[in-house]
This record gives structure tokens, C-alpha cells and sequence, in this order.
């Protein structure tokens, strides 16, 4: 995209901003098939959990119904270096901390209590 950006600036050209919008509109739309596959995995993870867990509700709100606020807006800082400092500082960074934290997971513990909702 930076490629394009500077290619924009030297010369510009329709061709070129059309390739532009579709190289976004594509990295956004993997990036939603990201979000839905692994949020969904997590909603079914969070499923999975005792009933007696502290937070679990809550959890599975936030992860679950929270991405269907119409009125969040996505562009915070109108420009698209600014939005992607923003996101990268806000989002992508600490996600990917936790994902490098949490890589292993101690093995799961049977319980006679346990009981997955169906």
C-alpha cells in the first residue's frame, strides 16, 4: 500500500488508485474473515467454560454481541498513517503480545464439576 501511496504522489494515475482501493478492500475483507473465524472460535471456547467461571457472561458479550455497535466508527483519527499508528499501537500490538504470552497453554484439567452448555 506504501508503494502505492508514493507511486499516487509522483504520478497520479485512476488506474492506479482503483488498484489501491481494491488492495485494501481485499486486506480488509481477510482481515473480517480473520476476525469471524477466530472470534468465532473463541465464542465457542468461551461456551465451553464452567457456568460457575467468574466473567464468563460478560466475556461472551463482549466478544460475541460488542461487533455490532452501528454506531462505532473505525476511522479515528481521519488519515489512514495516523489510523494505522493508532490501530497498531491500540490493537495489533497488544494482541499479538498476548498471542506470544498465551502460545502455550498448560494442559486442560478434568473436572468432575465441568458440565460444556449444549
Amino acid at each position: 500500500m506504501i508503494c502505492i501511496w508514493i507511486y499516487l504522489w509522483i504520478n497520479d494515475n485512476e488506474v492506479v488508485e482503483s488498484i489501491g482501493k481494491i488492495f485494501v478492500a481485499v486486506v480488509s475483507f481477510v482481515a473480517a474473515l480473520g476476525f469471524l473465524i477466530y472470534g468465532g472460535r473463541l465464542f465457542v471456547m468461551l461456551r465451553r467454560f464452567p457456568i460457575e467461571s467468574k466473567g464468563r457472561q460478560k466475556k461472551l458479550h463482549e466478544v460475541g454481541l460488542s461487533a455490532f455497535d452501528s454506531s462505532a466508527s473505525l476511522d479515528v483519527l481521519d488519515h489512514p498513517i495516523l489510523n494505522l499508528f493508532y490501530y497498531m499501537l491500540t490493537e495489533i500490538l497488544p494482541s499479538g503480545l498476548i498471542l506470544y504470552i498465551l502460545r502455550k497453554l498448560p494442559p486442560r484439567r478434568i473436572s468432575a464439576q465441568y458440565h460444556p452448555i449444549r
